[in-house]
C-alpha cells in the first residue's frame, strides 16, 4: 500500500493528516449526522445497559485459530491448529454433536469419522443450506454427491428452506427493507454433549479444514451451549428445514439451480471445495 500509494502519502504533510482526522472525528461525533434509529438506540442505551449486563454469561473461553501457511502442501492436505483442535474436540462426544454449517462437504475420511461416532451411540445431528436456499452452488455440489453415503452412516441432515416459518419473525425486527430476502443459514456454531460450545469461521468442508485461516472459540457452558443448541434445533423444525432422510429437497430449488448444480458435480474439482 506504501509503494501504490507513494505519491500521494508525499502530498500529505502531518498538519494536512491531523486536519482530515478532525473533520472526520467532528462528522461522526454531531448527532445531527445519525439516522434517525442510531439516534433512538443511542437515546435508550442507558436502560438497556442494565438488562443486557443482567443477561451477560460469564466463562473462561479458548480462542482457536490457524496461523498463514497451513494451506502450503500443494493438494490442499495441510490442515492446521483449528481442525486438529476441532477434530479432537469432536471424538470425545458421548452422547450428541449438534452442527450448523452453511456449506457441508465432508473431508477426506469425514463421514466415517462421524459413523464411529454413531455406532457409539453419539447422536449426530447437522444443519445446513437446501439447494434452494444456498448461495454456493459448487460447494453443494460436492455436498450432493455425499448425500446417499450421509444418510447411510446415520448422520442426520436437516437442509435450510428458503422460506421458512421462522421467516415472519425474523422479517418483523426490520420494517424497513427493499424486499423479501432468501433465508439462508451462514453460522458456523456446533455443540459437543449439550456442554461444550464452538462458534466461528469454520465451515465443515476441506477449504475450511485444509485452506482457510479460521478462527473460533471454544466455551465449556451448558448454558451457553443450550441456548445455542435450542436455535439450531429450532431452525430444524419441520416448518424450517427439511430432513434428508424423509425428503428429496432439491426438487423445491427453481429448476435454473438444479441444472446449475447437476452441471457443477460432473466437474472433477472435489478437492477445490
Amino acid at each position: 500500500m506504501e509503494h501504490l500509494l507513494d505519491r500521494k502519502r508525499k502530498q500529505l504533510t502531518a498538519e494536512r493528516i491531523a486536519t482530515i482526522y478532525a473533520e472526520l472525528h467532528a462528522y461522526a461525533a454531531d448527532p445531527e449526522n445519525f439516522a434517525p434509529e442510531v439516534r433512538q438506540a443511542i437515546g435508550d442505551l442507558s436502560g438497556r445497559i442494565p438488562v443486557y449486563a443482567e443477561d451477560l454469561t460469564w466463562e473462561d473461553v479458548r480462542f482457536i485459530s490457524d496461523v498463514p501457511g497451513k494451506n502450503e502442501d500443494p493438494w490442499f492436505k495441510g490442515g492446521g491448529r483449528s481442525t486438529e483442535m476441532l477434530v479432537g474436540a469432536v471424538s470425545k462426544a458421548e452422547k450428541s454433536v449438534t452442527i450448523q454449517s452453511p456449506y457441508l462437504v465432508f473431508p477426506d475420511d469425514g463421514i466415517e469419522f462421524f459413523a464411529q461416532l454413531v455406532r457409539k451411540g453419539v447422536e449426530v445431528k447437522i444443519s445446513t443450506n437446501s439447494l434452494a436456499s444456498t448461495d454456493n452452488l459448487m460447494a453443494f455440489s460436492g455436498y450432493s454427491k455425499q448425500r446417499s453415503k450421509i444418510r447411510k452412516a446415520g448422520i442426520r441432515v436437516y437442509e435450510f428452506q428458503p422460506h421458512p416459518a421462522i421467516e415472519k419473525v425474523l422479517l418483523d425486527r426490520y420494517a424497513e427493507r427493499a424486499s423479501i430476502p432468501t433465508f439462508a443459514i451462514h453460522a458456523k456454531t456446533m455443540v459437543i454433549d449439550g456442554e461444550l460450545l464452538f462458534i466461528g469461521t469454520f465451515n465443515l468442508d476441506p477449504r475450511s479444514a485444509n485452506l482457510n485461516t479460521e478462527v473460533g472459540v471454544l466455551i465449556r457452558n451448558r448454558e451457553l451451549a443450550s441456548k445455542v443448541e435450542e436455535a439450531i434445533e429450532r431452525d430444524m423444525l419441520p416448518e424450517n428445514s427439511w430432513d434428508i432422510s424423509t425428503s428429496d429437497s432439491d426438487t423445491h430449488a427453481p429448476w435454473w439451480k438444479q441444472v446449475k448444480q447437476t452441471l457443477w458435480a460432473i466437474l472433477p474439482m472435489d478437492a477445490l471445495l
